[in-house]
């Protein structure tokens, strides 16, 4: 992630946006130059993210591209997966429902917070990456892959549900929490992890990680509702991403939140030109003195 982080920082000079506003562009035209910035970030990204694969887990020769697919399909292909048609289409799937889902989310929120202060997308995008760095926001699919791994070498590869519902049972009295179950804003089913389930149904219904994953989407909602504290027991996306990656042979776990980054550009930075169309101003978080706080909730 700090690869991507500087490399975005390093086209920054490429901005257009900047160089307008330096110009003197009227406001009611910020979006053009955001517009234009966005899609030079989006048709390069792909590169950058797979020139650091590359670099940090293969032999560091970069492919070229290929001007015959298309954006995710030349994504695999420059990753080094060209001719495993399974990748591409699931980067296809996995590069759509990655991109953005609300503004909440610490990336989002984090690119719309910088770009309010008409900071630059190569800026705002560099932001909203540091956010996604986090291991709370972008490190839930290298957690829940860990899990699976641990369920697999305590229950074997095809384990009752009697012992699922064991193992469950044990990670939540272990003071852990059931890597990706739950949501902070969804109430159901992540559809997210539907697509991926159906995906899964349709290209590898042996695989073993998909195996684990369908028998677990069987006994976890039922043993989060038991306990009566869990708002949403149902999966989220990042329950079912992993498994599909290794499958196809991505392995490289570390690798994961890049290829989420590139995703989530895509629906971050389509929200700041908006943001830039509609004329929202700076964003001005309220504050509370320590008396405020106080007074509010009591002394503590």
């Amino acid at each position: 992630m700090t690869q991507l982080i500087v490399a975005i920082s390093a086209l920054q000079p490429a901005s257009k946006f900047a160089a307008a506003y330096q110009a003197g562009l009227h406001k009611s035209k910020y979006w053009e130059p955001a517009y234009e910035d966005t899609m030079d970030l989006i048709a390069k990204l792909p590169s950058v993210a797979a020139a650091i694969y590359r670099r940090t887990f293969k032999d560091g020769v970069l492919i070229a591209a290929d001007a015959q697919l298309d954006w995710a399909g030349n994504f695999a292909h420059m990753l080094g997966f060209g001719g495993n048609e399974g990748m591409k289409e699931l980067l296809r799937l996995y590069t759509t429902i990655h991109s953005d889902h609300e503004g909440g989310n610490v990336s989002a929120h984090a690119t719309h917070l910088v770009g309010s202060a008409l900071s630059d997308p190569y800026l705002s995008l560099g932001a909203g990456m540091a956010g996604l760095a986090g291991p709370l926001h972008g490190l839930a699919n290298q957690e829940v892959l860990k899990w699976l791994s641990e369920a697999s070498s305590k229950l074997g590869e095809s384990p009752s549900r009697e012992a699922l519902r064991e193992y469950v049972w044990a990670t939540l009295k272990s003071g852990r929490v059931v890597p990706g179950y739950g949501h902070a804003v969804l109430r159901k089913t992540d559809p997210r992890y539907t697509c991926q389930r159906e995906f899964a149904l349709k290209h590898l219904p042996w695989d073993p990680g998909f195996k684990l994953v369908a028998a677990l989407y069987e006994v976890v909602p039922e043993v989060l509702a038991a306990t009566g504290k869990v708002k949403n027991p149902w999966p989220n996306v990042d329950a079912h991403s992993g498994v599909l990656l290794q499958h196809y042979g991505l392995r490289e776990e570390h690798f994961y939140t890049v290829l989420f980054g590139v995703s989530r550009a895509l629906g971050v930075l389509a929200q700041g030109v908006i943001s830039r169309a509609v004329g929202l101003p700076i964003e001005r978080p309220k504050s509370l003195t320590s008396a405020e706080l106080v007074k509010q909730f009591g002394a503590v």
